[in-house]
């Protein structure tokens, strides 16, 4: 690699890592949103209903841009990508916090930028060094060990289970869809995605609304509807898919390891949960885990065939 063809790279990646950071910064008021709307509309009907609102958003924007539409192997793509970011995340996220708190939810949600960087080395062979899954394992255990210590009576709790499926579909969803970005463009791969979902995000929604009903509504759970439809299921993603295509995917994901400690803020601010001690030197052992990794190198799958 010339010194051009070096500094380029390091632009990209530097780019990738900023919008990843306005991402996650914008992904990490989720989980305090819908624990705050989770109460009045049910965890269905927040999980689901979030993708309408920011389907019909999406489905607007792609007729004033005039989109063509994708093509048979990027629309394969995008049902990987919905199935993992339109309803596995938010399903499993939104029934966990009918049963914990949010700032539970952020910790154990942070292992999900190892469990991305392991999708995106078999899935889309990115390299990364010994240095980068010695960071990305430090970080994954500490989470571990957190949760398994602070559940009850010392073990983890039902509710990890759910979190640990959301972790899963978030992270198959993000790395296929840092994949087809790259001939679709950002914003368009999660609008085709929410689109795409519509014609069972709009019967599911209305069924789980019917079963639920709105109990005792509050502007604070309209607001944390509003949010999660339109903040973190919508806007969000045009910066986080830009992010992953131009920074890598295993590369930026860690920066996802910064989301509990801003989730953990939102959730002291918004909903007053306590927010011990243990909670904060978990969450800032993890923060340094994402230091070291960013230290490390990576290789793309492209340059380890050349």
């Amino acid at each position: 690699m010339t010194p051009k063809d070096s500094a380029i790279a390091n632009r990209r990646e530097a780019i990738g890592l900023g919008l990843g950071f306005l991402a996650v910064l914008s992904f990490s008021l989720t989980l305090p949103a819908t624990k705050a709307a989770v109460p009045v509309f049910g965890g269905w009907t927040i999980g689901i209903g979030r993708a309408v609102i920011a389907g019909l958003l999406a489905l607007v924007l792609l007729l004033i841009k005039r989109q063509p539409l994708p093509s048979p192997k990027e629309a394969r793509s995008l049902a990987i990508v919905a199935l993992g970011v339109v309803f596995g995340f938010p399903i499993f996220t939104a029934l966990a916090l009918e049963h914990v708190p949010a700032s539970r939810g952020a910790i154990v949600v942070g292992v999900l930028p190892s469990t991305t960087a392991l999708v995106a080395t078999v899935r889309h062979g990115e390299r990364p060094s010994s240095g980068f899954w010695f960071a990305a394992a430090g970080g994954l255990i500490t989470v571990v060990a957190f949760a398994v210590l602070s559940g009850s009576r010392g073990r983890p709790e039902p509710a990890d289970i759910l979190l640990a499926i959301a972790v899963l579909a978030a992270a198959i969803g993000y790395a296929e869809g840092a994949e087809v970005t790259k001939t679709l463009g950002s914003w368009q791969t999660i609008c085709f995605a929410l689109v795409l979902s519509l014609p069972v995000t709009v019967p599911g929604t209305a069924f789980a609304l019917a079963q639920h009903g709105i109990s005792e509504p509050t502007m604070l759970a309209y607001l944390g509807f509003a949010y999660v439809a339109v903040i973190s299921m919508f806007v969000g993603f045009f910066a986080w898919y830009a992010a992953l295509s131009l920074g890598g995917v295993a590369r930026v994901s860690q920066v996802q390891l910064l989301q509990p400690i801003f989730t953990l803020g939102w959730s002291w601010l918004l909903l007053s949960e306590s927010v011990g001690v243990g909670v904060l030197v978990t969450a800032f052992v993890v923060a340094g885990f994402v230091w070291l990794s960013r230290q490390t190198r990576i290789t793309s799958g492209a340059s380890s065939k050349r």
